[in-house]
């Protein structure tokens, strides 16, 4: 992705099991956290956000608008904003929408950086979001990360459907076992 301009965004999203943060930080490049509120969108098309990140110490921030173009696939357009672009933006936030915050750890494998998503609201379950060249693009999944199922065309695990709903449905084969036998 450019810094500022349209690009074309090609995603996998993967529900996985609680990492092991430690673990997180001894092999990620960059940890952030971030506070990702969604604005009002004047079409049921696109998506509005405006995110501030915090990369160790150093703030940026960013507007964001994607466009779904099919289930993996979204054109995105991000500029980088001012401090004060920012927080006048803030003032169109949706009202329906609750802020979303969650800390990401950017880990390089092979090729692919893996984004690893870390909710205040979940003690069980993160995501795992890898973002590809191309859709059919074969992927390779470390074996300290433990999938539960993709999600990539599952529309309640956005970003933006979290901030209104949480899913909690259950991440285990057989109901009740923690273990996931």
């Amino acid at each position: 992705m450019s810094k500022d301009g349209l690009t074309l965004e090609i995603e996998r999203k993967f529900l996985i099991r609680y990492p092991d943060i430690n673990r997180l930080d001894a092999l990620c490049f960059k940890k952030s956290e971030i506070i990702q509120t969604y604005l009002v969108d004047e079409d049921e098309a696109s998506s509005s956000r405006v995110r501030l990140r915090n990369t160790d110490g150093e703030i940026e921030y960013t507007k964001t608008i994607k466009k779904r173009i099919n289930n993996r696939s979204r054109e995105e357009y991000e500029e980088i904003l001012s401090k004060e672009e920012y927080e006048s933006l803030l003032r169109f936030k949706d009202p329906s929408l609750n802020v979303i915050k969650k800390t990401r750890w950017c880990i390089k494998e092979g090729d692919l950086v893996l984004e690893i998503d870390v909710f205040p609201f979940w003690t069980d379950r993160a995501f795992l979001e890898i973002e590809l060249e191309r859709e059919e693009q074969e992927i390779k999944i470390p074996s300290y990360i433990k999938i539960i199922k993709e999600v990539t065309e599952d529309k309640r695990y956005t970003n933006r459907a979290l901030s209104k709903q949480v899913p909690y449905d259950s991440i285990y084969v057989n109901p009740g076992d923690p273990l996931g036998n």
